[in-house]
Protein backbone atom coordinates (compact mmCIF):
# COMPACT_ATOMS: atom_id res chain seq x y z
CA UNK A 1 0.00 0.00 0.00
CA UNK A 2 1.44 3.47 -0.61
CA UNK A 3 3.28 4.79 2.47
CA UNK A 4 1.79 7.88 2.41
CA UNK A 5 -1.76 6.59 2.14
CA UNK A 6 -0.90 4.93 5.17
CA UNK A 7 0.38 7.68 6.98
CA UNK A 8 -2.98 9.37 6.23
CA UNK A 9 -5.05 7.18 7.40
CA UNK A 10 -3.09 7.32 10.77
CA UNK A 11 -3.04 10.80 10.93
CA UNK A 12 -7.14 10.90 10.19
CA UNK A 13 -7.66 8.14 13.27
CA UNK A 14 -5.71 10.17 15.30
CA UNK A 15 -7.83 13.20 14.69
CA UNK A 16 -10.96 11.32 14.70
CA UNK A 17 -10.09 10.09 18.12
CA UNK A 18 -8.85 13.48 19.47
CA UNK A 19 -12.30 14.78 17.50
CA UNK A 20 -15.01 12.34 19.31
CA UNK A 21 -14.37 12.47 23.00
CA UNK A 22 -18.19 11.98 24.12
CA UNK A 23 -18.53 8.86 22.08
CA UNK A 24 -15.60 7.08 23.47
CA UNK A 25 -16.45 7.35 26.82
CA UNK A 26 -19.74 6.18 26.40
CA UNK A 27 -17.84 3.12 24.66
CA UNK A 28 -15.78 2.37 26.98
CA UNK A 29 -18.34 2.12 29.87
CA UNK A 30 -21.05 0.20 28.46
CA UNK A 31 -21.18 -2.69 29.44
CA UNK A 32 -21.32 -6.23 27.00
CA UNK A 33 -19.75 -9.18 25.71
CA UNK A 34 -16.74 -7.27 24.56
CA UNK A 35 -15.58 -4.59 26.90
CA UNK A 36 -13.00 -1.98 25.63
CA UNK A 37 -10.08 -1.68 27.98
CA UNK A 38 -10.18 1.29 29.58
CA UNK A 39 -7.86 4.72 28.09
CA UNK A 40 -7.70 5.57 24.38
CA UNK A 41 -6.09 3.08 21.99
CA UNK A 42 -3.78 5.74 20.57
CA UNK A 43 -2.70 8.56 22.95
CA UNK A 44 -3.61 11.47 21.52
CA UNK A 45 -0.48 14.31 22.80
CA UNK A 46 -2.00 17.05 25.23
CA UNK A 47 -0.38 19.50 23.06
CA UNK A 48 0.53 19.28 19.28
CA UNK A 49 3.65 20.76 17.37
CA UNK A 50 3.36 24.63 16.72
CA UNK A 51 5.10 24.21 13.57
CA UNK A 52 3.58 22.11 10.75
CA UNK A 53 6.72 18.85 10.22
CA UNK A 54 6.13 16.47 7.15
CA UNK A 55 6.40 13.03 6.78
CA UNK A 56 6.98 11.31 3.86
CA UNK A 57 7.57 7.86 5.09
CA UNK A 58 10.79 6.85 3.35
CA UNK A 59 13.16 5.40 5.16
CA UNK A 60 16.41 6.53 3.59
CA UNK A 61 18.79 7.76 6.21
CA UNK A 62 21.68 9.65 6.02
CA UNK A 63 24.62 7.79 4.85
CA UNK A 64 26.71 6.97 7.98
CA UNK A 65 30.26 7.60 5.96
CA UNK A 66 28.90 10.67 4.38
CA UNK A 67 27.48 11.18 1.02
CA UNK A 68 29.27 10.05 -1.81
CA UNK A 69 27.14 10.73 -5.12
CA UNK A 70 26.68 11.35 -9.26
CA UNK A 71 24.54 12.95 -11.23
CA UNK A 72 21.79 11.80 -13.14
CA UNK A 73 19.80 13.80 -15.73
CA UNK A 74 16.15 13.11 -15.94
CA UNK A 75 16.67 11.37 -18.82
CA UNK A 76 18.92 8.80 -17.24
CA UNK A 77 16.66 8.24 -14.05
CA UNK A 78 13.48 7.72 -16.14
CA UNK A 79 15.61 5.31 -18.93
CA UNK A 80 17.27 2.20 -19.28
CA UNK A 81 20.45 3.56 -17.99
CA UNK A 82 19.08 3.62 -14.06
CA UNK A 83 19.64 0.20 -13.80
CA UNK A 84 23.28 0.10 -15.18
CA UNK A 85 23.50 3.53 -12.79
CA UNK A 86 22.06 1.50 -9.84
CA UNK A 87 24.07 -1.23 -10.10
CA UNK A 88 27.08 1.35 -10.45
CA UNK A 89 26.64 2.35 -7.30
CA UNK A 90 25.82 -0.81 -5.67
CA UNK A 91 29.03 -2.33 -6.19
CA UNK A 92 31.12 0.66 -5.14
CA UNK A 93 31.36 3.24 -1.72
CA UNK A 94 28.80 5.37 -3.65
CA UNK A 95 25.49 6.23 -1.92
CA UNK A 96 23.54 9.18 -3.46
CA UNK A 97 22.40 10.52 -6.23
CA UNK A 98 21.41 13.79 -7.57
CA UNK A 99 18.65 13.78 -9.68
CA UNK A 100 17.11 16.63 -12.55
CA UNK A 101 13.58 17.76 -10.93
CA UNK A 102 13.41 21.03 -12.58
CA UNK A 103 16.34 21.02 -15.35
CA UNK A 104 17.97 23.95 -17.18
CA UNK A 105 15.80 24.98 -18.88
CA UNK A 106 13.09 25.44 -16.54
CA UNK A 107 11.22 21.97 -16.94
CA UNK A 108 9.86 20.05 -14.04
CA UNK A 109 10.74 16.18 -14.56
CA UNK A 110 7.98 14.68 -12.66
CA UNK A 111 4.28 15.52 -12.31
CA UNK A 112 3.57 16.36 -8.71
CA UNK A 113 0.05 16.59 -9.32
CA UNK A 114 0.23 20.23 -7.64
CA UNK A 115 -2.45 22.63 -7.77
CA UNK A 116 0.24 25.73 -8.09
CA UNK A 117 -0.17 26.74 -11.87
CA UNK A 118 2.89 27.21 -12.96
CA UNK A 119 4.17 24.32 -11.73
CA UNK A 120 1.21 22.59 -13.78
CA UNK A 121 1.92 24.10 -16.77
CA UNK A 122 5.56 23.74 -16.91
CA UNK A 123 5.40 20.16 -16.00
CA UNK A 124 7.18 17.73 -18.73
CA UNK A 125 7.11 14.41 -16.88
CA UNK A 126 9.68 11.16 -17.64
CA UNK A 127 8.51 9.24 -14.51
CA UNK A 128 6.61 9.04 -11.97
CA UNK A 129 7.66 10.21 -8.54
CA UNK A 130 6.86 7.78 -6.37
CA UNK A 131 8.64 4.86 -8.48
CA UNK A 132 11.86 6.54 -8.45
CA UNK A 133 11.92 7.14 -5.09
CA UNK A 134 10.60 3.76 -4.43
CA UNK A 135 13.63 2.47 -6.37
CA UNK A 136 15.62 4.15 -4.31
CA UNK A 137 14.62 3.21 -0.95
CA UNK A 138 14.76 -0.01 -2.24
CA UNK A 139 18.27 0.31 -2.90
CA UNK A 140 19.14 2.46 0.05
CA UNK A 141 20.14 5.14 -2.59
CA UNK A 142 20.19 8.64 -1.07
CA UNK A 143 18.19 10.88 -2.84
CA UNK A 144 18.78 14.46 -3.67
CA UNK A 145 16.95 16.81 -5.78
CA UNK A 146 18.48 19.07 -8.13
CA UNK A 147 16.81 22.46 -8.61
CA UNK A 148 17.80 24.74 -11.07
CA UNK A 149 16.90 28.35 -10.04
CA UNK A 150 17.36 31.28 -12.12
CA UNK A 151 18.22 30.12 -15.22
CA UNK A 152 14.93 28.92 -16.60
CA UNK A 153 14.29 29.63 -20.00
CA UNK A 154 10.45 28.33 -19.70
CA UNK A 155 9.44 30.74 -17.18
CA UNK A 156 11.48 33.42 -18.76
CA UNK A 157 9.08 33.19 -22.07
CA UNK A 158 6.46 32.46 -20.16
CA UNK A 159 6.62 35.70 -18.20
CA UNK A 160 9.01 38.19 -19.56
CA UNK A 161 8.32 40.65 -16.82
CA UNK A 162 10.47 38.15 -14.74
CA UNK A 163 13.51 37.79 -16.87
CA UNK A 164 15.94 40.16 -18.06
CA UNK A 165 14.86 42.24 -21.00
CA UNK A 166 17.02 44.16 -23.94
CA UNK A 167 16.53 47.26 -25.14
CA UNK A 168 13.40 46.77 -28.12
CA UNK A 169 11.55 44.05 -25.05
CA UNK A 170 12.75 40.91 -26.47
CA UNK A 171 14.34 38.58 -23.96
CA UNK A 172 17.64 38.90 -23.32
CA UNK A 173 20.02 34.95 -23.67
CA UNK A 174 23.27 33.96 -23.56
CA UNK A 175 25.52 32.68 -25.79
CA UNK A 176 23.46 28.83 -25.45
CA UNK A 177 20.21 30.50 -26.19
CA UNK A 178 19.22 30.29 -22.73
CA UNK A 179 17.62 32.90 -20.49
CA UNK A 180 17.10 33.82 -17.07
CA UNK A 181 15.00 35.15 -14.72
CA UNK A 182 15.30 37.76 -12.40
CA UNK A 183 16.84 36.65 -8.49
CA UNK A 184 15.31 40.39 -7.01
CA UNK A 185 11.99 38.69 -7.01
CA UNK A 186 10.24 37.02 -4.80
CA UNK A 187 7.49 35.56 -7.27
CA UNK A 188 10.32 33.76 -8.63
CA UNK A 189 11.71 32.35 -5.25
CA UNK A 190 7.99 30.97 -4.30
CA UNK A 191 7.95 29.49 -7.53
CA UNK A 192 11.09 27.59 -7.22
CA UNK A 193 10.59 26.68 -3.30
CA UNK A 194 6.99 25.56 -4.01
CA UNK A 195 8.76 23.02 -6.56
CA UNK A 196 11.45 21.75 -3.62
CA UNK A 197 8.34 21.39 -1.39
CA UNK A 198 6.90 19.08 -4.02
CA UNK A 199 10.00 16.97 -4.21
CA UNK A 200 10.61 16.91 -0.55
CA UNK A 201 6.86 15.35 -0.14
CA UNK A 202 7.82 12.68 -2.22
CA UNK A 203 10.22 11.59 -0.43
CA UNK A 204 13.84 13.41 -1.97
CA UNK A 205 16.10 14.04 1.59
CA UNK A 206 17.25 16.48 0.42
CA UNK A 207 17.27 19.69 -2.24
CA UNK A 208 20.08 20.99 -3.69
CA UNK A 209 19.44 24.68 -5.84
CA UNK A 210 21.98 24.74 -8.68
CA UNK A 211 22.14 28.12 -10.96
CA UNK A 212 21.93 30.08 -7.57
CA UNK A 213 23.08 33.00 -9.25
CA UNK A 214 22.78 36.14 -11.92
CA UNK A 215 23.98 35.41 -15.22
CA UNK A 216 28.09 35.40 -16.12
CA UNK A 217 28.90 38.67 -16.52
CA UNK A 218 26.47 40.26 -15.25
CA UNK A 219 27.99 43.33 -14.28
CA UNK A 220 29.00 44.60 -17.32
CA UNK A 221 25.74 43.94 -19.33
CA UNK A 222 23.47 45.11 -16.55
CA UNK A 223 23.03 48.77 -17.51
CA UNK A 224 22.05 47.67 -21.23
CA UNK A 225 19.33 45.32 -20.08
CA UNK A 226 15.72 46.08 -18.72
CA UNK A 227 14.83 44.29 -15.05
CA UNK A 228 12.28 44.71 -12.28
CA UNK A 229 14.53 44.46 -8.84
CA UNK A 230 11.26 44.03 -6.91
CA UNK A 231 12.16 44.99 -3.04
CA UNK A 232 15.43 45.85 -4.04
CA UNK A 233 14.40 48.69 -6.26
CA UNK A 234 14.37 51.32 -3.20
CA UNK A 235 17.74 49.88 -1.28
CA UNK A 236 20.42 52.47 -1.00
CA UNK A 237 23.67 50.58 -1.74
CA UNK A 238 26.41 49.41 -3.94
CA UNK A 239 24.96 47.72 -7.14
CA UNK A 240 27.05 44.97 -6.28
CA UNK A 241 25.39 44.91 -3.09
CA UNK A 242 22.15 44.40 -4.19
CA UNK A 243 22.84 40.84 -6.33
CA UNK A 244 24.72 39.87 -3.33
CA UNK A 245 21.79 40.40 -1.37
CA UNK A 246 19.33 38.75 -3.59
CA UNK A 247 20.96 35.45 -4.30
CA UNK A 248 21.31 35.45 0.16
CA UNK A 249 18.35 36.47 1.12
CA UNK A 250 16.71 33.49 -0.70
CA UNK A 251 19.19 31.20 -0.14
CA UNK A 252 17.88 31.91 3.59
CA UNK A 253 13.95 32.65 2.49
CA UNK A 254 14.18 28.54 1.17
CA UNK A 255 16.24 27.25 3.95
CA UNK A 256 13.21 28.18 6.36
CA UNK A 257 10.30 27.63 4.17
CA UNK A 258 11.87 23.98 3.90
CA UNK A 259 12.64 23.38 7.27
CA UNK A 260 9.30 21.76 8.25
CA UNK A 261 9.64 19.37 5.17
CA UNK A 262 12.61 17.81 6.99
CA UNK A 263 15.21 18.39 3.83
CA UNK A 264 18.54 19.11 3.78
CA UNK A 265 19.29 22.73 1.40
CA UNK A 266 22.11 22.57 -0.31
CA UNK A 267 23.58 24.82 -2.75
CA UNK A 268 25.79 24.46 -5.81
CA UNK A 269 28.40 27.39 -6.10
CA UNK A 270 31.22 28.36 -8.04
CA UNK A 271 34.12 27.45 -6.55
CA UNK A 272 36.38 30.71 -6.70
CA UNK A 273 33.86 32.42 -4.57
CA UNK A 274 35.43 31.38 -2.08
CA UNK A 275 38.96 32.52 -2.83
CA UNK A 276 37.50 35.76 -2.98
CA UNK A 277 35.95 38.56 -0.81
CA UNK A 278 32.73 38.56 -3.14
CA UNK A 279 31.65 37.56 -6.29
CA UNK A 280 29.67 41.18 -7.18
CA UNK A 281 28.84 40.14 -10.98
CA UNK A 282 26.69 36.80 -10.03
CA UNK A 283 25.88 37.69 -6.58
CA UNK A 284 27.03 34.51 -5.32
CA UNK A 285 29.61 35.31 -1.62
CA UNK A 286 30.68 32.14 -0.73
CA UNK A 287 30.25 32.74 3.56
CA UNK A 288 26.89 34.59 2.88
CA UNK A 289 25.83 31.44 1.48
CA UNK A 290 27.47 29.16 3.52
CA UNK A 291 25.82 30.53 6.78
CA UNK A 292 22.17 29.60 5.34
CA UNK A 293 22.59 26.35 4.18
CA UNK A 294 23.14 22.66 5.57
CA UNK A 295 25.19 21.91 2.94
CA UNK A 296 27.96 23.76 0.61
CA UNK A 297 28.68 21.64 -3.21
CA UNK A 298 31.66 24.14 -4.63
CA UNK A 299 32.39 23.03 -8.38
CA UNK A 300 35.91 22.91 -8.11
CA UNK A 301 36.68 20.86 -11.24
CA UNK A 302 40.07 21.33 -12.25
CA UNK A 303 39.05 22.77 -15.70
CA UNK A 304 37.64 25.10 -14.37
CA UNK A 305 40.33 27.24 -13.47
CA UNK A 306 42.57 29.24 -15.48
CA UNK A 307 46.53 29.34 -16.18
CA UNK A 308 48.69 30.38 -13.11
CA UNK A 309 45.30 29.41 -9.99
CA UNK A 310 46.84 28.19 -7.09
CA UNK A 311 50.62 28.42 -8.92
CA UNK A 312 49.55 25.47 -10.85
CA UNK A 313 50.57 26.19 -15.26
CA UNK A 314 47.88 23.70 -16.46
CA UNK A 315 45.29 23.02 -12.91
CA UNK A 316 43.45 20.34 -15.44
CA UNK A 317 46.65 18.23 -15.34
CA UNK A 318 46.91 18.66 -11.46
CA UNK A 319 43.83 16.96 -10.32
CA UNK A 320 44.98 16.11 -6.89
CA UNK A 321 47.29 19.35 -5.89
CA UNK A 322 44.04 21.48 -7.86
CA UNK A 323 41.78 19.59 -5.43
CA UNK A 324 44.13 19.69 -2.12
CA UNK A 325 45.13 23.64 -2.75
CA UNK A 326 41.54 24.36 -3.00
CA UNK A 327 39.78 22.52 -0.44
CA UNK A 328 42.87 24.10 2.41
CA UNK A 329 41.22 27.33 1.67
CA UNK A 330 37.22 26.25 1.97
CA UNK A 331 38.26 24.79 4.77
CA UNK A 332 40.48 28.10 6.47
CA UNK A 333 37.27 29.94 4.79
CA UNK A 334 34.16 28.06 6.44
CA UNK A 335 35.86 27.66 9.91
CA UNK A 336 35.12 31.57 10.50
CA UNK A 337 31.40 30.68 10.76
CA UNK A 338 29.99 29.65 13.96
CA UNK A 339 28.26 27.15 12.82
CA UNK A 340 29.57 25.93 9.19
CA UNK A 341 27.67 23.38 6.07
CA UNK A 342 29.10 20.18 5.75
CA UNK A 343 31.49 20.76 2.37
CA UNK A 344 30.59 18.33 -0.14
CA UNK A 345 32.34 19.32 -3.62
CA UNK A 346 31.55 18.72 -7.10
CA UNK A 347 34.35 16.73 -8.67
CA UNK A 348 35.63 16.18 -12.42
CA UNK A 349 34.98 13.10 -13.80
CA UNK A 350 34.73 14.19 -17.65
CA UNK A 351 37.43 15.02 -19.91
CA UNK A 352 37.82 18.81 -20.81
CA UNK A 353 39.46 18.37 -24.44
CA UNK A 354 37.93 21.76 -25.02
CA UNK A 355 40.85 23.07 -23.57
CA UNK A 356 43.31 22.44 -26.10
CA UNK A 357 46.38 20.21 -26.22
CA UNK A 358 48.96 21.16 -23.51
CA UNK A 359 46.13 22.29 -20.69
CA UNK A 360 43.57 18.83 -20.63
CA UNK A 361 44.19 15.56 -19.78
CA UNK A 362 42.28 12.12 -20.07
CA UNK A 363 40.33 11.97 -16.64
CA UNK A 364 40.59 7.87 -16.56
CA UNK A 365 40.10 6.30 -12.86
CA UNK A 366 43.43 7.65 -11.56
CA UNK A 367 42.70 11.13 -12.03
CA UNK A 368 39.59 10.79 -10.76
CA UNK A 369 40.55 9.10 -7.37
CA UNK A 370 43.04 11.78 -7.04
CA UNK A 371 40.63 14.18 -6.42
CA UNK A 372 38.80 11.76 -4.34
CA UNK A 373 42.39 11.00 -2.22
CA UNK A 374 42.90 15.02 -1.90
CA UNK A 375 39.65 15.70 -0.02
CA UNK A 376 40.01 12.65 2.16
CA UNK A 377 44.00 13.95 3.12
CA UNK A 378 42.21 17.19 4.26
CA UNK A 379 39.60 15.45 6.30
CA UNK A 380 36.66 16.00 3.93
CA UNK A 381 34.73 12.66 2.83
CA UNK A 382 31.88 13.61 0.70
CA UNK A 383 32.02 14.45 -2.80
CA UNK A 384 30.02 14.66 -5.94
CA UNK A 385 30.71 12.88 -9.13
CA UNK A 386 29.78 15.13 -12.82
CA UNK A 387 29.49 14.24 -15.84
CA UNK A 388 26.58 15.60 -18.08
CA UNK A 389 26.68 12.41 -19.81
CA UNK A 390 26.36 10.23 -16.49
CA UNK A 391 28.84 7.76 -18.00
CA UNK A 392 31.40 7.71 -15.41
CA UNK A 393 34.83 6.01 -14.82
CA UNK A 394 35.06 2.66 -13.46
CA UNK A 395 37.39 1.31 -11.27
CA UNK A 396 37.94 4.03 -8.84
CA UNK A 397 38.53 4.02 -5.23
CA UNK A 398 36.47 6.03 -3.54
CA UNK A 399 37.70 5.30 -0.33
CA UNK A 400 40.69 5.64 -1.07
CA UNK A 401 43.54 5.71 2.27
CA UNK A 402 45.42 8.65 2.64
CA UNK A 403 48.96 9.02 0.63
CA UNK A 404 50.78 11.24 2.91
CA UNK A 405 53.96 11.35 1.05
CA UNK A 406 51.53 12.60 -1.92
CA UNK A 407 50.33 15.51 0.17
CA UNK A 408 53.82 16.12 1.58
CA UNK A 409 55.37 16.57 -2.23
CA UNK A 410 52.33 18.42 -2.73
CA UNK A 411 52.66 20.45 0.36
CA UNK A 412 56.43 21.12 -0.31
CA UNK A 413 56.02 22.28 -3.99
CA UNK A 414 53.43 24.59 -2.76
CA UNK A 415 55.84 26.19 0.01
CA UNK A 416 58.86 26.11 -2.86
CA UNK A 417 56.42 28.01 -5.30
CA UNK A 418 55.19 30.59 -2.50
CA UNK A 419 58.87 31.31 -1.31
CA UNK A 420 59.79 31.50 -5.43
CA UNK A 421 57.19 34.70 -5.93
CA UNK A 422 58.86 36.33 -2.74
CA UNK A 423 62.31 35.94 -3.89
CA UNK A 424 60.92 37.52 -7.36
Amino acid sequence: MNKKIISLAASALLLLQAGLPGQMAAAQESEGPLTMRSGPILQVPDEYPKKFVFDDGVDIPYPEDGVKGIYLTGSSAAGEAMEGLTQFVNETDLNAMVIDVKEDHGNILFDFESDHELIQSNTNPLMEAEDLIDHMEENQIYPIARIVAFKDTVLAEQHPEYSFRQADGSIWKDSNGEAFVSPYLKEVWDYNIEVAKEAAKMGFKEIQFDYVRFPEGFENMAGDLQFDMGDYADLEADESDYRVSAISDFVEYASEELKPYGVDVAVDIFGYTATIDEASGIGQNFLEISQHVDVISSMIYPSHWGPGHFDLPAPDLYPYELTDRYIQLEKETLNQLENPPTSRPWLQDFTASYLGAGMYMEYDAQAVEDQVRALSDNDIHEFLLWDASNQYTTGVDYAPESNDEEKETADSEESESSESQENE
